[in-house]
This record gives C-alpha cells, structure tokens and sequence, in this order.
C-alpha cells in the first residue's frame, strides 16, 4: 500500500526549515526596507528643494524650506517668505536622522539663489544617516548656484558619526 501523504515528522522538518529560512531572512529584509526607505527620503527632499527652486525663480519671490519641528528627519516643509503660504509639506513615515550644514531652514531668493542666514549664497550638504553604523550613502547636495543632485556611496567626512543615536 502506497502513503497518501505526509508524516508528522516530515511536516516538522519542513516547518523548522521554513522557520529556520525565515529567521534568517527577516534582517536582510529590513536592511533591504531601510535602505529603501533612506533612498526615497533623499529622493524627495532634493525633489522639494528644487521644486522650491523653481517656484522662487518663476514666481519672483523668496521660497522658505523648512524643518518640520526643526528636525529633517521629521519632513519638511516649502512655503513663501512674504506671507508663509505653505506651498508643499512632507511627513516622513518613519522618522530618519538627516544631519545639515546649513541648520533647519534654507531659502531660495527670487533668482532661485540659495541663500543664508546672512542673506549670502550658501551651498549645503544633508546626510540621510543609518542608524546602526552612523554613515551615510545617500547625501543631498545644494552648491551655490541652487543646482541640487543626490549622491550615493560612503561619505569620506560624514556629519552622521557625530549624531549617532
């Protein structure tokens, strides 16, 4: 007579295997989230900054970005200076350590000439830092000009060693 199916102990096997499998990818799987969470934040902020850009210079009037709670881990915001008309915000899902030179607010003249606190062209680095190793892959980038890129791979002197929590 043939067996039509399986024995108890085979079911355990193959249960403590897909455990076993599980365990082990489940950390992978949340680097893989965060990295992914980390890329999207840089992402964006460099999308708000040059969209914030790009208002000031078409519109003729200064663009105000700004921290959400002083913290741009928290989001950020783009409204007008004149009026304080909020012309974007975003909250971030997951709060994120992003470290800055230029402190918790930057402004676009109406040329679109990123300017700082002393009203003189100001270029700026934020660092979307990891939370386990105090690095950065993934860096946004103002130069004087407003010109804003997004760099990716290991900072040679990240701001991030100092913020680690």
């Amino acid at each position: 007579m043939k067996q039509r199916g399986v024995t108890l102990i085979q079911m355990l096997s193959a249960l403590a295997v897909a455990v076993l499998l599980t365990q082990l990818g489940m950390p992978a799987y949340a680097r893989l989230s965060d990295d992914l969470h980390r890329a999207a934040a840089a992402r964006d902020l460099a999308q708000a900054l040059r969209s914030a850009r790009s208002h000031a210079m078409l519109q003729s009037q200064p663009v105000l970005v700004q921290a959400l709670d002083g913290d741009w881990g928290n989001g950020w915001r783009v409204m007008l200076e004149h009026n304080q008309q909020v012309l974007r915000e975003q909250r971030l899902s997951r709060p994120l350590t992003i470290t800055s030179n230029g402190g918790g607010q930057l402004k676009f003249s109406a040329q679109g000439v990123p300017l700082g606190a002393n009203n003189n062209w100001f270029g700026s680095t934020m660092e979307v830092c990891e939370r386990l190793t105090a690095t950065s892959q993934y860096r946004v980038v103002m130069a004087q000009t407003g010109r804003v890129r997004v760099e990716m791979g290991e900072a040679k002197n990240s701001r991030c060693k100092g913020s680690a929590s």
